[in-house]
């Protein structure tokens, strides 16, 4: 267990690997937020066919493990698109951010309709007495007062979403998970490779879990200061 020597070799190929892990979770947030807010709106649509889209969405994301989904992603389907283009590939990054990006957009899209849900169903009827459409409402009073609401719950799922990049090792993904298997690989300095794996996680977990406590905070107050002025 020669710390000085796994600090030394791994810590430039570890900080590659994060950047990875924090980029692609980054850019999968971002794109699930986009399928969960669309998920959530089919969701809640009368609509039967957009219905029944959202809910199978979400019970197959949710049902399933995500190393079935990147498994599925990164090998099945590919192999059913070359039946018609042969050449077809998919670079693991791509696979890793198209997974997780299925998988917090399920999660996204019960995040939001919970914040929806929240808001008072009298501030759509008012809305429509002034003249704006269901649609105009949804937009400009509903989602924006949603979003804040569901602000919180958002960055938590960002540190799941963190956590989960590390699954994606199993495709290949160079994050900092497959980075620490190389590593190791080539040393067998197991303790202290993982135990420097484990401290860029806390560190990154931690500054996140510190943001979601700030926001919380921050409306909760500001919450608090409406009702005062109510």
């Amino acid at each position: 267990m020669d710390f000085g020597r796994v600090f030394k070799e791994a810590l430039p190929i570890l900080i590659n690997g994060l950047g990875v892990t924090v980029g692609i979770a980054l850019i999968s947030i971002f794109a699930g937020m986009v399928l969960g807010l669309i998920s959530c709106l089919f969701g809640m649509s009368k609509i039967k066919v957009l219905k029944g889209i959202s809910a199978v969405y979400i019970w197959i994301i949710r049902g399933t493990p995500m190393i079935v989904q990147a498994f599925l992603v990164f090998f099945a389907i590919p192999q059913l698109i070359q039946l018609v283009n042969p050449t077809f590939r998919l670079e693991a990054f791509t696979a890793g951010c198209i997974t997780l990006s299925l998988n917090a957009g399920a999660y996204m899209s019960e995040i939001f309709r919970a914040g929806i849900q929240a808001i008072d169903k009298g501030q759509m009827e008012a809305a429509r007495s002034l003249g704006l459409s269901k649609g105009q409402a949804m937009w400009k009073i509903i989602l924006p007062q949603a979003f804040k609401i569901s602000i919180p719950p958002m960055v938590n799922q960002f540190i799941i979403t963190v956590k989960d990049t590390s699954i994606l090792s199993v495709i290949g993904l160079a994050e900092i998970v497959n980075k620490a298997k190389q590593y190791v690989g080539k040393t067998y300095q197991f303790f202290a490779t993982y135990i420097l794996v484990a401290a860029f996680y806390l560190i990154v977990i931690s500054i996140l879990m510190v943001i979601s406590k700030f926001v919380e905070k921050k409306f909760s107050y500001e919450s608090e200061s409406k009702n005062r002025r109510a």
